[in-house]
């Protein structure tokens, strides 16, 4: 049984500002113990329900915040970026199970510090008209290789979003949204611990069916924070310009549409 943690740190119960995601500050530092601790719980959850091998990702930022030696021994880590696939880098068919960890609300989504892969790039993103946030757009992924979602965790705002999409998935509340920058958290202990059982259930459940294949093309839309964002988007060829701050890439894969979210990121950086 081989699992596959993506972890953000959004949706880490502590965490609710800004200042504890950027690298450099001080509260990042402690935001980074408790997204480790946090994957640590769903690690030992993993094991307790059989899995054989687990592989977490870092998948927030810079993708250097989980700490190598407070990370569970039996896991595997991968760090860094650039990176192929970026929150689901090394995810491949031979996974039984995908999770996704400390994750967050989509663009707008309301939820605490809702966005988007890149909430100062991406006003929105859509995928064939529809609203979407990074767990929906990684799940499809997976389930192109035929991988179920096993676990989702972050706040209520991330649940409601994605328990229609996986409704089989174990779906995480540790923090209750009052907005994009405040919440009611459950104390990291209970977190902690109802993330380990969630996962020890997801894994006693491998039996569950392989998920439906998303049916392409896909249509990807993004629509930019500001014009001169998709001023600089709109130069790539394949680049449709829809109105003045959309662009759209018309996609056979899910993991096309990854392939151009995640350029695109990266091409928001020259404008800063």
């Amino acid at each position: 049984m081989r699992v596959y943690i993506s972890a953000d740190i959004e949706g880490v119960a502590g965490v609710v500002a800004p200042s504890q995601c950027q690298a450099g500050h001080a509260d990042h530092e402690k935001a980074r113990i408790l997204m480790t601790e946090e994957v640590n719980a769903v690690v030992e959850g993993l094991l307790e329900g059989g899995a054989t091998e687990v592989v977490v990702n870092d998948a927030h930022g810079a993708m250097i915040n989980l700490l190598p030696d407070r990370l569970h021994p039996a896991a595997d880590l991968i760090l860094g970026k650039p990176k192929p696939m970026n929150m689901a880098c090394g995810l491949d068919v031979g996974f039984d199970l995908f999770c996704m960890v400390g994750h967050h609300s989509r663009a707008g989504g309301g939820g605490v510090l809702s966005h988007t892969t890149n909430g100062t790039a991406f006003h929105e993103v859509r995928i064939n008209g529809i609203p979407c946030g990074e767990p929906a757009i990684y799940g499809a992924y997976a389930a192109e290789l035929g991988i179920p979602v096993a676990l989702i965790s972050g706040d209520d705002r991330t649940a409601a979003e994605n328990r229609p999409l996986f409704p089989e998935a174990e779906h995480v509340v540790v923090k209750q949204a009052f907005g994009e920058r405040a919440a009611r958290q459950v104390s990291v202990v209970r977190a902690r611990a109802l993330l380990r059982e969630a996962a020890g259930r997801a894994v006693r459940r491998r039996n569950r069916a392989a998920p439906p294949r998303p049916e392409g093309p896909f249509r990807a839309e993004f629509r930019a924070s500001r014009a001169a964002l998709a001023d600089q988007f709109a130069v790539l060829p394949p680049a449709l310009r829809l109105d003045p701050v959309t662009v759209a890439f018309d996609c056979r894969s899910m993991a096309e549409v990854i392939g151009w979210m995640t350029a695109l990121s990266a091409m928001s950086f020259a404008l800063r």
